[in-house]
C-alpha cells in the first residue's frame, strides 16, 4: 500500500486538525486493518487508499470544526459501522471517552481489533440504539453524540438524542441533502428536548459536500422515548 502519510496529514491540516506522527502512523494501520477485513466480510465500498483518507478520514475528523469538546469529553459513536467517525475521532483526540454502538458483533469484533493494534482504548457496545438508549448507563451520559448513519434525521434524532446530556450536542453528518431533512425533523428535534444550532457546511478535498447538523439539549426527555425501532420507522417524529 502506498505511503499516505503526507496526504493523510495534509488531509487533517486542511481541517485546523494537526496529527503526529504516531497518529498518522494510527491511521495507516487502521486502513490496513479495514481492507483487510473488507475482504472477508463488507465494511466498506472505498478501497482506494486516498479515496479512504478523504471519505472516511478526513470526513470523520470534520466533527472537530463544529464542535468544542472539553478534554476527557464522552462521545458516543451511534451505529459506528467500520468505526466511523468514532475511530478517527479518538486517534486525532487520545482524552476523548470513547463509545462504539452497534448492532452486529461481527463490526465490533473487528473494532476491537483495530483498538488493540493501534493501541487505543474504546467501549464497544453491542446493541440497538433505542434499546441502549433507555439504559441508565446511556442514556442522557454523553457531551456528544454523533452518527453517520443513512437514516433519515428526523429518525435519526430519536435514535441519538437520548444519549445526549443536558446541554451536551448531536452531530449529525449529512451530505448535500440534508437541508430538506432539517425541515423534516424540527418536530422530533423539539420533541426531544433540543434545539437546532447551526448546519454547517464544509467541502471535502474531492470536491464533496458536508453538512454536520449540530442540535443541543436544552430540556429533558420525556420517558416515552426512545420508542420501539419498529415504531421510530413507522410513525417519525
Amino acid at each position: 500500500m502506498e505511503n499516505i502519510e503526507g496526504f493523510l496529514r495534509g488531509a487533517a491540516n486542511a481541517l485546523g486538525v494537526e496529527l503526529f506522527p504516531a497518529q498518522t502512523d494510527a491511521f495507516q494501520k487502521y486502513m490496513k486493518l479495514l481492507l483487510d477485513w473488507n475482504k472477508k466480510m463488507n465494511l466498506t465500498a472505498i478501497t482506494e487508499p486516498r479515496d479512504v483518507v478523504i471519505k472516511h478520514f478526513a470526513d470523520s475528523l470534520t466533527v472537530l470544526t463544529a464542535v468544542e469538546l472539553k478534554r476527557g469529553a464522552r462521545v458516543i459513536d451511534v451505529g459506528t459501522g467500520a468505526g466511523f467517525p468514532g475511530i478517527p475521532l479518538r486517534i486525532a483526540r487520545e482524552d476523548l471517552q470513547m463509545t462504539l454502538l452497534d448492532s452486529q458483533q461481527k463490526r465490533l469484533d473487528f473494532l476491537q481489533e483495530v483498538c488493540k493494534k493501534i493501541r487505543i482504548t474504546a467501549d464497544a457496545v453491542h446493541a440497538r440504539a433505542e434499546e441502549a438508549g433507555r439504559e441508565k448507563a446511556y442514556r442522557m451520559k454523553f457531551d456528544l453524540a454523533v452518527s453517520r448513519a443513512v437514516a433519515p434525521l428526523n429518525v435519526l434524532c430519536e435514535y441519538c438524542m437520548p444519549f445526549v446530556r443536558m446541554g451536551g450536542v448531536f452531530v449529525a453528518m449529512k451530505g448535500p441533502g440534508a437541508q430538506e431533512e432539517i425541515e423534516q425533523a424540527h418536530k422530533a428535534i423539539q420533541e426531544l428536548g433540543c434545539e437546532l444550532v447551526e448546519s454547517k457546511k464544509l467541502m471535502l478535498l474531492d470536491g464533496s459536500q458536508r453538512i454536520l447538523v449540530v442540535c443541543q439539549r436544552t430540556k429533558g426527555l420525556s420517558g416515552e422515548y426512545p420508542r420501539h425501532g419498529s415504531k421510530i420507522a413507522k410513525k417519525p417524529l
